[in-house]
């Protein structure tokens, strides 16, 4: 697979979340990045308004989504051990992840036990989340995607920058430097369908040499035990079907319990994510290869990805992070990642889904600035499919990040990654002094007597603030006497 070879053994141009403030900045005085993002989400907020002109129709299968997503978490640990169950009986072999380097090594074992050195990938946003292409290419074995925005960001080396996609921030010069750069014998053209037949014909040719497919999964069916992908090039077809091996991954929160729970959540999907009523291809895999049948994998592997997950079940506060079905409309209507696009997060989801999710994937200390890139304006719940009340989860994540556990609950990894001694011991003062009438008193009357002293500098409040200062009288000493 020398296509891919000469990309995943590329470096990886990944930003840091630890360096989320200096990204955003970087790109806000990227000019033709704004242009190109503001112009998008326009283009898909219009799309996706236009199959949800009823806002009473909206609201009623919006309400039914999000009672399957809570439903189906409710009982989480018991339909994954049916799916299991179900599955097992149809010749899938299921794995267990509870880490990337797990998955990974699962991966690595069946690529190896296989004799294959190379992967043909459909669309997987969970495959990003364990860095499957780069973690493979360590140990020699090249991954190559085959959903067409991702085979551009992956040419690039570069993170997607959308969950549905990737290559949005791309311009089509940018597309035809990458091909002509890295696809052999290939001419530089700015013509988009020229671009997309050069693609596709690579890909062609890899899907028929590929000994294992790589996808991802919208929805899990426990009772059916089948696997449900959504897609609309047909790649994820091909990478289903053509090689002998597929391996699926998932993240644990996908299943549902019923094939009539797929329903509801598949016209949500479609419609917030691309504005489409239905996609072009809806797969349902039950099994590998039967007797009899032409085409289809002979073998089926499912792993399924904690990573974090079970944290966010575990709280009851941050469960309702689970419901997402990754449509990307909360990043269409967010003011803020409109403006900087999801390079700059860092993270495999960006906008505001990331900015709730990240923490429990990676931990609060290296994503905590993500929580507070937000404005709380409530667009991204206000078009959420499943109802997920975004703006509150931020919240609580930004007190996590700052301040310890509640007595009785469970830290979250990296709580209090982001707490300040200095404010800290602060309010802790206030709080004593509060406690202490007289002193507060004494201590108002002086600080309202110094107040020339104010500094000028108040840590975080000045950088876009004036100074907080007292004034010359306190509104004790302005009533009248024996008024208070």
């Amino acid at each position: 697979m020398n296509t891919a070879r000469a990309t995943t053994e590329a470096p990886l141009h990944f930003v840091d979340p630890r360096h989320f403030k200096a990204n955003t900045r970087e790109a806000v005085d990227d000019a033709h990045l704004r242009r190109s993002f503001r112009s998008a989400m326009d283009f898909l907020q219009a799309k996706r308004a236009a199959h949800f002109e009823d806002g009473a129709a909206f609201e009623a299968l919006r309400g039914v989504g999000e009672a399957i997503r809570q439903y189906s978490l409710s009982r989480l640990p018991d339909l994954l051990e049916l799916l299991e169950r179900r599955l097992t009986e149809r010749g899938v072999q299921v794995h267990w992840a509870a880490t990337p380097d797990e998955a990974n090594a699962i991966f690595l074992a069946l690529a190896r036990e296989h004799g294959a050195t190379g992967m043909i990938k459909g669309k997987s946003m969970v495959s990003e989340e364990i860095e499957l292409n780069h973690r493979m290419a360590e140990h020699g074995v090249q991954c190559l995607e085959s959903d067409m925005g991702e085979y551009i960001v992956q040419l690039a080396g570069e993170r997607p920058s959308h969950i549905i996609m990737p290559a949005i921030h791309k311009t089509k010069q940018q597309i035809a430097e990458l091909f002509a750069q890295h696809i052999p014998d290939t001419p530089y053209t700015e013509d988009v369908d020229e671009l997309i037949a050069i693609g596709r014909q690579v890909l062609r040719n890899e899907f028929r040499d590929a000994k294992i497919g790589v996808s991802g999964v919208n929805f899990l069916v426990a009772e059916t035990g089948s696997l449900v992908l959504v897609e609309n090039e047909g790649n994820g077809r091909m990478c289903t079907t053509v090689p002998e091996l597929h391996i699926a991954i998932t993240g644990i929160e996908k299943v549902v319990q019923r094939f009539e729970h797929v329903l509801p959540l598949f016209s949500l999907l479609t419609r917030s994510a691309t504005g489409q009523a239905v996609t072009t291809y809806l797969n349902v895999i039950t099994g590998p290869r039967r007797e009899g049948e032409l085409d289809g994998p002979k073998q089926l592997h499912l792993i399924l990805l904690d990573n974090g997950r079970s944290q966010a079940y575990a709280d009851a506060d941050f469960r309702s992070t689970l419901q997402c079905i990754r449509c990307g409309a909360c990043m269409n209507h967010c003011p803020v990642y409109a403006r900087i696009g999801g390079l700059a997060y860092g993270t495999t989801y960006p906008g505001p889904i990331g900015a709730i999710i990240s923490p429990h994937l990676l931990g609060l200390e290296p994503t905590q600035d993500l929580p507070t890139a937000s404005s709380l304006c409530g667009a991204c719940s206000e078009v959420c499919p499943v109802g997920i009340p975004i703006p509150d989860l931020l919240v609580q994540l930004r007190r996590a990040a700052r301040h310890d556990a509640e007595p009785g609950h469970t830290p979250l990894a990296g709580q209090a990654s982001a707490k300040d001694w200095k404010e800290a011991l602060a309010w802790k003062a206030w709080a004593w002094l509060n406690e202490h009438p007289l002193v507060y008193r004494w201590a108002l009357r002086l600080g309202h007597r110094l107040r020339g002293l104010t500094p000028p500098w108040q840590a975080g409040w000045t950088a876009h603030r004036t100074p907080l200062r007292l004034a010359r009288r306190g509104l004790r000493d302005r009533l009248p006497k024996g008024v208070e």
